[in-house]
């Protein structure tokens, strides 16, 4: 077992269950703009991002509209859909974002798991690779936004997960030694290899079901990092008193 002091958490698919989220967004942006698309095709391919559009974004190298914008096109461009202008891309967004929204719920382990380490007197925060305002509201949405004392965004420094930077920034934020700190993930790279990279306790959460990109147990071996499969598992690996 690793004794800690805090935890902090990737939100999308680690807390929230994002990837349905995604479909709903994704089914809805299908029926106007390419009637009778595969919705799970389109789903694999939005969260695999063969381009590396949103990672780019990560690193401060492209905007938020402008990964989307081209993700989009991408997608429209596999299963059939419309070239999109900006103004058409403005109404495409909007219906996507909106149907995003309405599918944001979090995963069914995610409170019962805050819950217990904040019993245990364990700190307990967020880093992700997404702008703070979008992910607080999509944490109040999901109803666990008074668990988290902290929030780390993509916008707080201006780049995000891996750079090791905003892994320590988070544990500043947080109050805990970066050694004493796990950081729990659903992306073996950017999540936990990267956290251990950093300094703190890298635990990868493999939920059951299909991986955005796909690892090898190799791989796994050599990340040399905790592997749970659901946040229920995540007290048993750390030493909580």
């Amino acid at each position: 077992m690793t004794a800690v002091d805090g935890v902090l958490f990737d939100i999308d698919d680690t807390l929230v269950d994002t990837r349905a989220a995604f479909r709903v967004a994704l089914a809805a942006v299908l029926d106007r703009y390419a009637p009778g698309a595969d919705v799970d095709a389109a789903l694999a391919l939005w969260r695999a991002d063969p381009g590396g559009h949103y990672r780019a974004y990560t690193r401060g190298e492209r905007t938020f509209r402008e990964q989307r914008m081209t993700r989009a096109n991408e997608l429209h461009a596999a299963l059939g859909g419309p070239v999109l202008d900006d103004a058409a891309y403005d109404a495409w967004d909007a219906v996507f974002d909106d149907a995003f929204a309405s599918g944001w719920t979090a995963h069914a382990d995610a409170d019962r798991a805050l819950a217990r380490l904040l019993d245990a007197g364990i700190r307990i925060g967020a880093l992700t690779n997404a702008r703070h305002a979008y992910q607080t509201a999509k944490l109040d949405r999901a109803g666990l936004g008074t668990r988290l004392e902290v929030l780390v965004g993509v916008d707080t420094l201006g780049y995000g997960k891996p750079d090791p930077r905003v892994f320590l920034e988070a544990c500043r934020r947080l109050g805990t030694a970066p050694e004493r700190t796990a950081y729990v993930g659903d992306e073996l790279d950017v999540d936990a290899v990267a956290a251990r990279e950093a300094g703190l306790v890298g635990v990868w959460l493999d939920r059951p079901g299909p991986r955005r990109v796909p690892v090898t147990d190799a791989e796994v071996a050599a990340a040399g990092v905790l592997v749970i499969r659901t946040l229920d598992d995540l007290a048993g690996i750390l030493d909580l008193t």
